[in-house]
């Protein structure tokens, strides 16, 4: 069995006379992580939604294990993917466990009761929410509401888990925490990051992406280089070994004006 689950080929996406991404490849295989990064505008929602099967591609073509996923229906979609978005907006009063169990309708019928309630649960569980089964969706901070997105998005039992900036309204302590959540699910994953510094720390691989175009893959330290974060952030990275702990931080900064000998010379 082939080790690549999701592949796109060319895939080009274009609204009148825009182009929004222009001939993008990627490779993705079971069980990797891949984040997609760019400055605002660069494309990177618009692929994933080309990715998860809820934008059609102009030109070129995306599959799933050889199938062209524009072929599947949208409940067999539903069955493969699932997406953790930044704007899901349930009722307040809902509670969190019924709004877990959304995550079952694409296989209704297809599985008992007693079971669907197992693996409800079970989602609940590795997302962290089971404590808060029975609050209301309205009661939950918003870490806790992410935490619960997931939760649902797993009672889907995907192949693929798609997020689309999922901290992006969250703290610092929960963004980090969320992510380090994920990268222990084992599932195959494509996330579009806005925070650089989490990148590494999540990311087996990384799709860097400007003006519509995918111009770096590869690994965290294949992409995240000083020439690559230069010319699409336009920010300097600085590798440090952490003061406390056996390993290397990434510091993403903005250039300072460069300043003369004159400048730098004491009084």
């Amino acid at each position: 069995m082939s080790s690549i689950l999701l592949s796109a080929d060319m895939v080009s996406y274009r609204i009148g006379g825009k182009c929004l991404v222009e001939a993008a490849s990627l490779q993705i295989s079971r069980g990797s992580r891949l984040a997609i990064i760019g400055p605002n505008g660069a494309g990177k929602s618009t692929l994933l939604r080309m990715l998860a099967g809820l934008a059609a591609p102009t030109s070129g073509a995306i599959h799933i294990e050889g199938e062209n996923i524009n072929r599947l229906t949208p409940l067999d979609r539903a069955r493969r993917f699932a997406l953790v978005g930044q704007t899901d907006t349930p009722d307040r009063q809902l509670r969190a466990i019924d709004y877990v169990a959304l995550g079952r309708i694409p296989h209704g019928g297809r599985y008992s009761a007693a079971t669907d309630r197992e693996i409800v649960g079970e989602a609940m569980d590795r997302a962290g929410v089971e404590s808060f089964a029975a609050r209301t969706v309205g009661s939950l901070s918003g870490g806790e509401r992410q935490r619960l997105q997931l939760a649902r998005a797993l009672a889907q039992q995907p192949a693929i888990l798609f997020l689309d900036e999922p901290t992006n309204h969250l703290d610092p302590k929960a963004r980090s925490a969320l992510l380090s959540l994920v990268s222990g699910l084992g599932i195959t994953t494509v996330a579009v990051l806005h925070d650089l510094p989490l990148v590494a720390p999540f990311a087996s691989h990384v799709a860097v992406m400007h003006a519509g175009k995918i111009v770096a893959t590869g690994t965290p330290n294949e992409t995240l280089t000083p020439r690559i974060v230069s010319d699409v952030f336009d920010l300097d990275v600085l590798r440090l070994r952490h003061p406390h702990q056996d390993r290397e931080l990434m510091v993403f900064d903005v250039p300072g004006p460069v300043q003369s000998d004159k400048s730098r010379r004491l009084p």
